[in-house]
């Protein structure tokens, strides 16, 4: 699973009233506190990462649990470990039969699968026995030898997952396969925790599940949340900030997870085309678009391609922005956020330009 550490809200503002200096801060006092009461937050752990809600609204204890039980229903479904989870089952009957599932599945496998197609594989659900060997599902990691990699090639093939739509059913062609969600998995958690809080009256919110953000309109006092773009190599500093309204903004890369061997780093963003760690250039890839399941997908998928090969495929879409660090100090981004990103790393000699199309 990617854990997307990168976000650190800013939850302040200040509201202003006409008419006299008294009259405005006994009424900025009034909305304060009626915001403070309205406002619930919590944490909980799903999903192997660690989420956090904060929901503006009376009934806003109850519609968390809403939330949380909702995450708890897609991990059941979308776990790739869990028993009873259908991908679970799906993989256990690779190369044996097709398995029935439910049509909100069929759905995400077949969006990943269109996804893997537009971005040239670049991202792949079928990489898992790739990842498993590196050791990245494991509690130990480890250079698994060319041979191994050579021999499990082969069994990422998203062609090799064929869907029936008119039987619900998911079948990998070839013993060894195996399908793993968590790429996008919880992008598309964001996406129905989101929808389902919309649809009970929710009109502001944050929603933060293992550092992919997705927020419901804007913050009570009806500025933009705030969030920043973490600098890649310090965990305690950042290179930009982000203001967001009602969309969803998540990270992929290759320092929130790695390992050491032999002197040399080896991160678990796996390119399809190698298996072997993504060497692209790119620290990280900051994705902002109203779909988490899009975002999700596409931060893995862009830092896999590179920045150009990045930079293109942007210029053929007009649902997202993002935003690259590079390996030689560089933070591009797009020009959809000429209005809504701050460049702020310039103390930490990183240069800036903007993409256009």
């Amino acid at each position: 699973m990617n854990l997307k550490k990168w976000i650190a809200l800013g939850l302040t503002g200040c509201f202003l009233f006409s008419g006299c200096a008294e009259q405005r801060e006994q009424a900025q006092t009034a909305l304060e506190n009626s915001q403070q009461e309205n406002r619930h937050e919590a944490t909980s752990f799903a999903m192997d990462t660690v989420m956090t809600f904060t929901v503006i609204h009376e009934d806003g204890e109850e519609l968390i649990i809403d939330a949380e039980q909702e995450i708890r229903r897609l991990e059941n479904l979308l776990s790739v470990t869990l028993d009873g989870s259908e991908i679970k089952q799906i993989n256990e009957n690779a190369g044996k039969e097709p398995v029935r599932i439910p049509t909100e599945i069929l759905e995400l496998l077949q969006t990943s699968k269109d996804l893997g197609t537009e971005t040239g594989n670049a991202f792949d659900i079928a990489i898992y026995p790739i990842v498993k060997a590196w050791g990245f599902t494991e509690e130990e990691q480890s250079v698994p030898p060319q041979e191994t990699i050579d021999q499990l090639l082969p069994l990422t093939d998203l062609n090799d997952l064929i869907l029936d739509k008119e039987n619900s059913t998911a079948y990998l062609e070839k013993e060894g396969m195996a399908v793993d969600l968590g790429g996008i998995a919880k992008g598309y958690a964001s996406d129905s925790v989101k929808a389902l809080l919309k649809g009970k009256g929710v009109e502001s919110a944050l929603l933060s599940l293992g550092g992919n953000i997705c927020t419901i309109g804007n913050k009570p006092d009806g500025s933009p949340w705030k969030a920043v773009v973490q600098n890649p190599l310090d965990a305690n500093d950042y290179v930009g900030l982000l203001e967001i309204s009602d969309t969803c903004v998540i990270t992929s890369g290759g320092y929130q997870r790695y390992f050491e061997e032999n002197g040399k780093q080896y991160h678990h963003i796996i390119n399809p085309a190698t298996g072997w760690p993504a060497e692209s250039g790119l620290l990280s890839v900051t994705i902002v678009c109203d779909s988490g399941t899009k975002a999700d997908a596409l931060s893995t998928a862009l830092f896999v391609m590179g920045l150009e090969d990045a930079l293109e495929y942007w210029k053929t879409q007009d649902d997202f922005e993002a935003i690259f660090v590079t390996t030689d100090g560089e933070v591009v981004a797009t020009e959809g956020l000429k209005d809504s990103f701050t460049f702020e790393g310039k103390d930490n000699d990183f240069t800036y330009r903007m993409a256009e199309r």
